[in-house]
């Protein structure tokens, strides 16, 4: 989340400031997805789903090299 304030701030383009939104929220939203796979195919092959506690949502590494 630095990492966009920084682009902010230094005046970056606003494609650039975009890509790094959609990139978070991208990842955010994998997140969540991989945490519901288990119950996802549980329910579809009727197997129990392993009990999974909510996720906690975590810093986000970033991927670019600045």
């Amino acid at each position: 989340m630095d990492d966009l304030i920084d682009l902010m701030i230094d005046n970056e383009s606003p494609s650039d400031i975009s890509d790094r939104i959609k990139d978070m929220l991208y990842a955010k939203s994998a997140e969540k997805v991989e945490a519901e796979r288990p119950n996802v195919s549980a329910g579809l092959f009727g197997d129990e789903a392993d009990e999974v506690d909510e996720v906690e949502p975590q810093e986000e590494e970033s991927n670019e090299d600045d």
